[in-house]
């Protein structure tokens, strides 16, 4: 039996041949990933909604004028009525995972909050509804069958550049272009 490897802090890149419409040309951040499974955050989809709206849908204040202009993200298709928010590590919230030394992984109402105030907030952070998941071996699985690349996750793919870029972004890591998957098939292999 093979050892287990972790890709937790990578970005899943979805390969040309991915079938599943869900997940075609996404890149998901992966926040956790043990032998039970795998969970992540797609970080370059959005939604038609604001980070302000959804602070006013959950009757939490909202200061900053930006808010309105930050889109929420389609996380993934697990758990779509729950936030999930990716920040920087200036502050611990109630229930905050430390994905890395740079990101932060937080679920519970207090990060909303501090958005919201503009106050004691992380300086940097994503807001999706929803989450990426994978039970034992799933992820594995995906990925022996040429669905998914890897790269090692660069914060400031997540936190600084624009959602429509973030594939080619994620893909340059690999050293690939966008138009270098052309001659993609499942056949072929991966990076």
């Amino acid at each position: 039996m093979a050892k287990f490897v972790s890709y937790k802090n990578y970005f899943l890149i979805a390969a040309p041949n991915m079938l599943d419409p869900t997940f075609a040309r996404t890149v998901v951040f992966l926040c956790e990933h043990t032998e039970s499974g795998a969970m992540g955050i797609v970080i370059n989809r959005t939604m038609a909604l604001s980070v302000a709206n959804l602070l006013q849908r959950l009757d939490i204040e909202s200061h900053l004028e930006t808010l309105h202009s930050q889109w929420l993200y389609d996380g993934g298709p697990v758990q779509m009525e729950r936030g999930f928010v990716l920040h920087s590590p200036k502050q611990i919230f109630h229930s905050t995972l430390q994905v890395s030394d740079r990101v932060m992984l937080s679920t519970s109402r207090d990060v909303l909050e501090a958005i919201g105030r503009g106050e004691s907030m992380p300086e940097k952070f994503l807001v999706s509804l929803g989450y990426s998941g994978w039970s034992a071996g799933q992820l594995e699985d995906e990925l022996a069958a040429n669905g998914w690349l890897l790269a090692p996750a660069d914060e400031s793919i997540i936190f600084d550049i624009a959602a429509p870029k973030r594939y080619e972004a994620a893909l340059s890591l690999l050293g690939i272009t966008d138009s270098g998957l052309d001659g993609w098939t499942k056949e072929t292999g991966h990076a």
